[in-house]
């Protein structure tokens, strides 16, 4: 990165401070006294058990009423036992939850500051901390005793170190040169699989595009360490469930819910109370069998349909692909009115400079690839599964933010 691209860190800071003030006045100020969500309990739950020795099970003092308990990704929990979250008496999220989280997300608001920077100079990634900052999604996610702050970051900084290793090697004519970042990359990658495991569609995308760019000595290192980090997951999955779960166990609830007849486009069983009324209906069809045995039978029955009516599929795909770019859908509407406003204003108000940044991004000495590469796959992952918010707000926001900043290169301050 050439001096005059370099961040400039004091705004920087500045801005991620008051990033961090913002986080936690939502937490603390506004968002108290709020009841959790079902995936929040089991998280805490999860949380609770390591903690107290158990393992990775729910323990029995776990309500999840009609809901199914999935064997979940690891690295969340393993996170909220690390810092002490268990299950609070009173039902609401754990403070030391908020305080740890909004810290996170003041790094993400520096992570998407030297994104910009080194794609398009040290105004595009001042501007876009600020932006990152003061971004309603990104300010109240720390609040919620759930896995997107931390995936978010986590996910971002490894395709942030994987583009810094192929600039270096490029800059450097050496294929080794950048091998240590390209590791390093790979292992936070691989632990942000084992936080939400539609990372791994990012995985094949950028081992593509380390090989098309001839950087294949990276692309080995990336790998290896991506592979280092999940396998002793993916083995331990086995020896509990007796058959191959790489991370997790519910995709396959989720594959079927995203293709199911009844599916909208857009939208989770908590959204749509037909296709959990259906989805009741499978398990009794299947009683006896656990959630870890269902989850091929799941699968086997949403491509049983997709195979049965290919032209219902492929309207059902656009759309996913619609309500991928447009903040709306079922999911909207379980949140209050303020929350849906704050959360659709914002999106489309940084929609339309995005799309100019993105033609500045095109042309720019160094464009952002790994970023463009894990949007991709968090695009791929909606088509495949469906949109909602929670997926959209950790990687496509963020970008959204990056590409905003860089349609500001050109002006004259």
């Amino acid at each position: 990165m050439i001096a005059a691209d370099r961040p400039a860190w004091r705004p920087i800071a500045a801005a991620a401070l008051a990033g961090l003030v913002l986080r936690l006045a939502f937490g603390f100020g506004y968002w108290v006294g709020k009841p959790m969500t079902h995936d929040e309990h089991e998280y805490l739950a999860l949380a609770g058990s390591l903690a107290a020795g158990r393992g990775f099970t729910y323990g029995p003092e776990h309500e999840s009423g009609t809901a199914q308990q999935f064997g979940r990704a690891p690295v969340y929990p393993l996170f909220l036992a690390a810092i002490g979250a268990t299950q609070p008496e009173d039902g609401n999220a754990p403070a030391r939850v908020k305080i740890v989280q909004s810290a996170l997300g003041a790094a993400l608001v520096l992570v998407i500051a030297l994104l910009a920077a080194r794609a398009a100079g040290r105004r595009a990634g001042t501007v876009a901390a600020w932006i990152a900052a003061c971004y309603p999604p990104l300010v109240w996610f720390p609040a919620y005793v759930l896995s997107e702050t931390l995936y978010s970051l986590l996910a971002l900084t490894g395709a942030l170190l994987l583009q810094i290793a192929v600039t270096r090697s490029r800059r450097a004519h050496s294929p080794r040169e950048g091998g240590p970042l390209a590791l390093f990359a790979g292992a936070l990658v691989g632990v942000a699989v084992l936080t939400r495991p539609a990372m791994l569609v990012f995985v094949p995308l950028a081992l593509l595009w380390l090989v098309r760019a001839q950087r294949h000595v990276l692309a080995v290192a990336f790998l290896a360490a991506a592979v280092a980090v999940i396998a002793p997951w993916t083995a331990r999955n086995y020896r509990a469930y007796g058959r191959f779960v790489l991370v997790a166990s519910e995709g396959g609830v989720t594959f079927w819910t995203g293709n199911h007849p009844l599916a909208r486009g857009e939208g989770d069983l908590a959204a749509n109370p037909e296709i959990k009324r259906a989805e009741l209906e499978f398990r009794r069809a299947h009683e006896g069998v656990s959630a870890e045995a269902l989850e091929p039978l799941y699968y086997q029955d949403a491509l049983h349909h997709i195979k049965a009516n290919p032209a219902w599929w492929l309207g059902l795909l656009a759309k996913k692909a619609f309500y991928t770019v447009v903040p709306a859908g079922p999911s909207y509407a379980v949140h209050s009115a303020r929350y849906r406003i704050a959360s659709i204003a914002s999106y489309l108000l940084l929609l339309p400079f995005a799309l100019h940044g993105l033609g500045v991004l095109r042309r720019a000495g160094e464009p952002p690839v790994a970023l463009g590469l894990l949007v991709l796959s968090s695009v791929l992952v909606c088509l495949i599964f469906f949109p909602q918010e929670r997926f959209r707000v950790p990687v496509l926001d963020p970008a959204l933010i990056v590409a905003t900043a860089a349609g500001t290169r050109r002006i004259s301050l």
